[in-house]
């Protein structure tokens, strides 16, 4: 089986059949029979009476005798045995089978697959019965890559890439066919980068190597404390060691970031990657406090705000004056509307002019009020509990609205406060059962980030780790 296709390349016109190959067999036939055959003959050489020795005198070998050497008779059962296990020391002839590589296009099915390259349609029905061939049948999607082995279209074997880490392989046995889930080993290898922001983080992140993925990551990291719009100025830097995925030799993507620094206007926050016993990661300072806020300011990813907190403002709709005691972020419909704080959700439903409206409860007496939504996260329901930037909802315009946008609201109390300026209250720290493992886990880390640091120039470095 040839190295698996990378499922980051995508061609979707089916493969063709390559030219079939003919099998060696043959040759190993030819090189099997000759070998035996020369053994015979030798032992039929050396099978022949020496010449005898002429009477009265005896038959001394020296070195410099120009003698054959005497070998005992050999039998004629013992040649052939001989001659097996000659044979027998040779290796097994190896068949060679046409491969194929199928890549699924749109519309596509195994059976259209199947039929196009002249393959067994009743192996592929025995494949289909087992049940992990089925579940992956049932999910293919333009892109994917089935790899074929066949002999004259019977089925040899089928491999195909469930995702970055796994596969499923099946082979032809004595019995018919059998499917496994086989482990593709990726290696994760540490990155460190530095760079200075002369515009932009993007074009500093660009010009240091990263991904948008990685540049997007220290963006979302930062997010709390420095506004990467009004707040970065010409001169400020920053230093992150992240995760690079590589598989079979080649790089397949980004990671996670593992720990970053970022001076802003003569301040400087670090942050550094801690997983908890129930696969929750989050960011911390080398003094175990969270990096993030208790909310977000925007739960949206939003175009413009429409309307802002107004405790006099003029209601479209009802044309008279009404207290507006939220923010209206426009956005597509559909947009994705994500959770401000960790909280509990304690309504989902239609409210009056609010439509769709979902509400959570947060510790300190918050609630927040996410309104016109066109619809719910199914799996968001009264009593359950909510993650920060979870989605609990996508963009609409029902109830008392007359554009697509997200009327969300933030109470303390009970009393309406401004989303927007409103002081927000600090993350919870680490948890204490965590505090010694994370300090432990920070100190190489950080070192690691220092020495990287300090063999650093103003220009902007990249290296391997």
């Amino acid at each position: 089986m040839n190295r698996p296709v990378s499922p980051l390349l995508h061609d979707y016109k089916p493969s063709a059949s390559r030219p079939r190959r003919k099998s060696k067999a043959l040759q190993w036939f030819a090189v099997g029979l000759g070998v035996p055959l020369a053994a015979v003959a030798f032992l039929s050489i050396v099978d022949k009476p020496a010449p005898a020795a002429a009477p009265g005198s005896t038959a001394v070998m020296t070195a410099s005798d120009d003698a054959s050497i005497i070998v005992p008779p050999v039998s004629k059962p013992e040649q052939e045995l001989l001659a097996q296990q000659a044979a027998a020391l040779l290796p097994e002839p190896v068949p060679e089978f046409d491969k194929l590589v199928l890549k699924i296009a749109s519309g596509d099915t195994m059976e259209k697959l199947f039929r196009r390259n002249n393959l067994n349609l009743g192996n592929l029905m025995t494949i289909a019965e087992l049940s992990e061939a089925k579940t992956r049948f049932r999910r293919i999607k333009p892109g994917d890559v089935f790899e074929v082995t066949h002999d004259n279209g019977q089925v040899i074997s089928l491999y195909s890439e469930l995702d970055l880490t796994s596969a499923l392989q099946i082979n032809r046995n004595e019995s018919g066919f059998a499917a496994e889930i086989v482990e593709r080993p990726i290696e994760i290898r540490k990155r460190m980068a530095h760079g200075v922001i002369e515009s932009s983080l993007f074009e500093s992140g660009a010009s240091a190597g990263l991904s948008d993925r990685v540049i997007m990551n220290i963006a979302g990291i930062f997010a709390w404390d420095v506004d990467f719009v009004l707040d970065i100025r010409q001169g400020d830097n920053y230093y992150v060691q992240y995760e690079e995925i590589w598989q079979d030799g080649e790089h397949v993507s980004d990671g996670e970031i593992i720990a970053a620094e970022f001076n802003n206007n003569g301040r400087s926050i670090q942050a550094i990657r801690f997983i908890d016993d129930e696969e929750r990661s989050d960011y911390f300072t080398p003094a175990g406090d969270s990096v993030r806020k208790a909310f977000i300011r925007a739960p949206v990813d939003f175009t413009r705000i429409s309307s802002n907190f107004n405790p006099n403002r003029k209601h479209p709709i009802l044309n008279r004056i009404r207290a507006h005691r939220g923010v209206d972020y426009a956005a597509p419909r559909g947009t994705p509307i994500k959770a401000s704080g960790d909280g509990k959700v304690i309504f989902r439903g239609t409210k009056s002019g609010y439509g769709k409206t979902v509400i959570l409860q947060h510790g300190g007496n918050i609630t927040t009020l996410y309104a016109h939504m066109s619809s719910f996260m199914l799996k968001v329901g009264v009593g359950s509990r909510v993650r920060q930037g979870e989605t609990i909802g996508f963009v609409g315009m029902t109830g008392l609205a007359t554009a697509n946008h997200l009327h969300y609201e933030y109470r303390l109390n009970g009393v309406h406060r401004n989303p927007r300026t409103v002081a927000l209250p600090d993350a919870e720290p680490i948890d204490e059962q965590y505090r010694k493992r994370f300090m432990a886990a920070a100190e190489p880390i950080l070192r690691e980030l220092e020495q990287f640091k300090s063999a650093q120039t103003p220009s902007v470095a990249y290296n391997d780790q």
